[in-house]
């Protein structure tokens, strides 16, 4: 599996390297989304280059309403934090008056809230991006590179695949659907597989581990020398059909058999990336000829990973 990667979150990457548009549309469609839920899970390196830099009509549109949803947020976080600040208060009131365990509870959780608070309301106002803004995790968003009419496009997708005309539960009854395993692309995925290709961006990716002492670990695996992979991916556009649903676009990593030293540190899945010069190829699959679609995934780039615990 790929449970979590470091992506390169910014559209503007694939426009300057690789030619691609981006789907203000669907860019768009995704923030008014945020708007109204801000339990959706967009990295903040997706969002950052539209409130540092717009430079089109679209662009500043998008970013008029991430400034909004920002001020939104920040006025919850004020709320919440006044609340937990007089709840403090209140325990720490009782507690002079008599030291009870439930007085000395309150004064733990409120604490702690006022911690919570306080951090994500300097996340909120901090510009400055790190490694973690670029991280993403199944449910969250990340930009994915299709061909549409003939030209590369970016497209804001959700990291687990709803596959088109199945029901909504179906990204509870199958919460693995972020991964594409390679030798199933002809079976659970092939309704996208050889008709909905994409690629991200991918610096790092991660996962669980099983450590010496039978504790789960978090390795960080990166490619050596350092560089940014095109990793292949299979992608959908569920399109809603009852009240209250919303389209959804949305992909999975496909995955394959690890080099020796992802298996030596003690996984089975490694993401798989493609060179270069395959990605029209790929981008453009053929249902009618898996066998090239196999090829590209067979000649992937020679690349070695190294890994460390994950921060």
């Amino acid at each position: 599996m790929c449970y979590s990667a470091q992506i390169k979150a910014d559209y503007k990457r694939f426009v300057r390297e690789y030619g691609a548009v981006m789907s203000f549309d669907d860019f768009a469609r995704m923030v008014h989304e945020y708007f109204d839920n801000p339990k959706m899970r967009v990295p903040k390196a997706m969002t950052t280059p539209f409130l540092e830099s717009p430079e089109t009509k679209e662009e500043k549109q998008i970013a008029e309403v991430l400034r909004a949803r920002m001020a939104a947020d920040e006025i919850e976080l004020l709320q919440e934090l006044a609340k937990q600040t007089k709840r403090l208060e209140n325990a720490q009131q009782a507690l002079a008056t008599k030291a009870t365990k439930k007085a000395a509870e309150e004064v733990r959780i409120a604490s702690s809230k006022i911690a919570w608070a306080k951090s994500k309301l300097e996340e909120l106002k901090n510009t400055e991006l790190t490694p973690r803004d670029s991280r993403i995790f199944p449910g969250w968003y990340a930009p994915v590179m299709v061909i549409e009419n003939g030209r590369r496009v970016v497209k804001p997708m959700r990291y687990q695949c709803r596959p088109a005309g199945k029901p909504v539960f179906y990204d509870t009854q199958f919460p693995g659907t972020y991964n594409a395993r390679r030798d199933n692309l002809r079976g659970f995925w092939k309704g996208q597989y050889g008709h909905t290709h994409g690629l991200i961006l991918v610096d790092a990716f991660y996962e669980n581990v099983t450590g010496a002492d039978g504790k789960n670990l978090v390795l960080e695996f990166r490619p050596d020398p350092p560089h940014t992979m095109l990793v292949a991916c299979v992608w959908s556009h569920w399109r809603a059909s009852k009240p209250g649903e919303k389209d959804l676009l949305s992909f999975a990593i496909i995955t394959d058999d690890p080099p020796p030293e992802i298996l030596q540190a003690g996984h089975d899945r490694c993401p798989v990336p493609i060179k270069s010069e395959h990605i029209d190829a790929w981008l453009t699959p053929d249902a009618r000829n898996l066998e090239v679609c196999d090829a590209i995934l067979d000649d992937r780039p020679a690349i070695h990973y190294t890994h460390k615990t994950a921060s």
